[in-house]
């Protein structure tokens, strides 16, 4: 390999790059390799190789196996539903190169390499003429994410969700987590259940509403689905030209699950009107400009295969997930900020703070926001 391929890689472990690097089938000789994208999870690279005098791009990921333990679960995952995917998208004449990530074999045709330390690679082509973003630039990039996440719900319909490895076990079992809340509660062991008392309060007033998902899903009212479980901005790729979702990325937490979850989930972040730690609660708000559009965008997407009580449970699935979300951050404030990263004494119960406070406003908002799906549910194709 050339210096210049030396020198950019060193930062990542030089020797174990190349290793794997060596491993895969890759097109060309390797001439650069530096850190890619803003992802906190896996470590991400831009490898680019010579294909005599052309550049030929690739992702290359070193997954995090502390987080995603159950490495080859996950890469089943992401093998089996990446090629499910590019059929599909073959058959509806799309471009299955840049409308799905593709992994790159190995040269013993595996989807992932193991190196000589134990670390866990993989290679993804790399898509051309588009782009991923942070923040929200305008209200478009929220419907195209929506739309984005709702096609990829309507093209993976037909996938047999049961062949799925649960990655993170009981992720949005929001009943197991609930347990889990109130034995942090009865331990307390750092003492700080004094200082959060409302917001204890809180959770346990919600008690019932806590398994509505989970008991539709066990009773079979609602289906098991192919979930994201990270349905955020940045993990769409944006056409560079049209401005247009061509393709869903980061396929590391996909799991079966209850299609409400991803919608909730975007809803949470996307259409509050304030940061997700932000202390002056007045700032905390659901916009209903924001939810109607990405509700819209979903609705479009799914293009009916959506069932009634699936698409009834919109606005439950985005209360849900906000609940969740904030007693996970306090159930981890509660048990000494284990989890999640904090940036100041009591972030996470700030954090907690924020999310309930958003629930009292979709509460409030209620009434509108099943009128909202109400309306969008008729533009749904049938």
């Amino acid at each position: 390999m050339s210096q210049t391929f030396e020198t950019k890689a060193a930062e990542g472990k030089c020797r174990q790059m190349k290793e794997a690097i060596g491993a895969f089938s890759l097109e060309g000789e390797p001439v650069s390799c530096e850190r890619y994208g803003s992802g906190h999870i896996n470590d991400t690279f831009l490898l680019v190789c010579d294909v005599n005098g052309k550049e030929k791009k690739y992702i290359l990921q070193r997954i995090n196996n502390e987080i995603f333990q159950d490495v080859e679960g996950l890469m089943k995952n992401v093998a089996g539903v990446t090629s499910y995917l590019r059929e599909v998208i073959r058959k509806n004449h799309g471009d299955c190169d840049r409308e799905t990530l593709n992994l790159v074999p190995t040269k013993m045709e595996k989807c992932y390499y193991e190196d000589s330390i134990h670390s866990f690679w993989r290679v993804y082509q790399f898509v051309s003429g588009a782009s991923t973003y942070d923040k929200v630039r305008k209200p478009e990039d929220f419907y195209q994410s929506a739309k984005a996440f709702g096609h990829f719900q309507r093209l993976l319909a037909g996938y047999p969700v049961e062949e799925l490895t649960e990655t993170i076990p009981n992720f949005h079992n929001t009943p197991v987590r609930f347990e889990t809340f109130k034995q942090a509660v009865q331990e307390d062991s750092c003492k700080r259940a004094e200082s959060c008392q409302e917001e204890i309060a809180f959770v346990l007033r919600h008690e019932k509403e806590l398994g509505a998902v989970q008991e539709l899903l066990e009773s079979k009212q609602m289906p098991y689905r192919v979930t994201h479980n990270d349905t955020k901005l940045n993990n769409i790729m944006l056409d560079d030209k049209t401005g247009e979702a061509i393709c869903v990325i980061d396929l590391d937490t996909i799991m079966p699950g209850a299609s409400v979850f991803d919608y909730g989930d975007s809803i949470r972040f996307g259409a509050n009107t304030a940061a997700e730690d932000e202390v002056d609660l007045s700032k905390v708000s659901l916009s209903l400009p924001l939810f109607e559009t990405y509700t819209k965008g979903f609705l479009e997407g799914c293009e009916g295969s959506l069932t009634a009580q699936e698409m009834e449970m919109l606005p439950m699935g985005a209360k849900l997930m906000t609940l969740e979300c904030g007693m996970r951050f306090l159930t981890d404030y509660l048990q000494g900020d284990t989890y999640f990263k904090i940036h100041r004494e009591g972030h996470n119960l700030d954090r907690c703070r924020c999310q309930f406070a958003l629930v009292a406003d979709m509460e409030k908002k209620w009434e509108e926001m099943k009128k909202i799906v109400e309306r969008w549910k008729e533009h749904a194709a049938v």
